[in-house]
């Protein structure tokens, strides 16, 4: 998305819904009074989730504001973190793991299925305005590899041919479950069997 488009998407203001309200005081009882100021990533986080998915300018200067930071110390840490999106995102955003242990088992190919069905680049939204993806680092789920993350769920295990279905089902609005695409259970490693040390003492 080019820097315009960004900047005709930003609201001139921002609020946070009177639920969230209520959500800014559970968070802020986690923390001592003096040090509020750590509230600043959920608060980050919050302001996300209420705003489809992305932090508009005006967010960071409010959330500056109720904790008392100035708005570039805001603005750091909101750039320094890839969970933050600092401009729109796809209502499905697709987040790909292409670290090491995705990219042995074949993240390549998810990537290049996302260019094929989304859209080319990277962080550019569909045409039809409801997904977007983007490359990442380590999402902790290596055991499970390839694997990606939708919003806040994971797909695991996956292969060529599930990885259509699901970027096909994000097309269509119907996003199929999370989850593994092998069946795992756990994350174990596969094939890995729990010992009864007991019996074999």
């Amino acid at each position: 998305m080019s820097l315009k488009k960004v900047h005709d998407k930003q609201p001139k203001e921002f609020y946070f819904s009177k639920n969230n309200l209520q959500k800014v005081d559970e968070i802020f009882s986690r923390y001592p009074k003096k040090n509020k100021k750590s509230a600043v990533m959920p608060l980050l986080y919050l302001a996300q989730k209420q705003n489809e998915n992305w932090i508009p300018l005006a967010a960071i200067k409010y959330i500056a504001k109720i904790l008392n930071m100035p708005y570039i110390s805001v603005y750091e840490i909101a750039t320094f973190y890839t969970m933050y999106n600092l401009a729109p995102v796809g209502k499905h955003f697709i987040q790909v793991c292409t670290t090491t242990p995705c990219l042995i088992r074949g993240a390549d190919k998810i990537v290049k299925l996302c260019k094929e069905k989304i859209s080319p680049k990277e962080n550019e939204i569909s045409k039809k305005g409801n997904c977007s993806w983007m490359e990442v680092e380590c999402l902790g789920a290596c055991v499970s590899a390839p694997m990606i993350q939708i919003n806040d769920q994971y797909y695991e295990d996956l292969d060529e041919k599930n990885t259509k279905e699901i970027l096909d089902s994000l097309i269509k609005d119907k996003p199929l479950k999370p989850g593994s695409y092998r069946g795992r259970k756990n994350t174990s490693p596969e094939h890995f069997q729990l010992v009864d040390r007991g019996k074999h003492a």
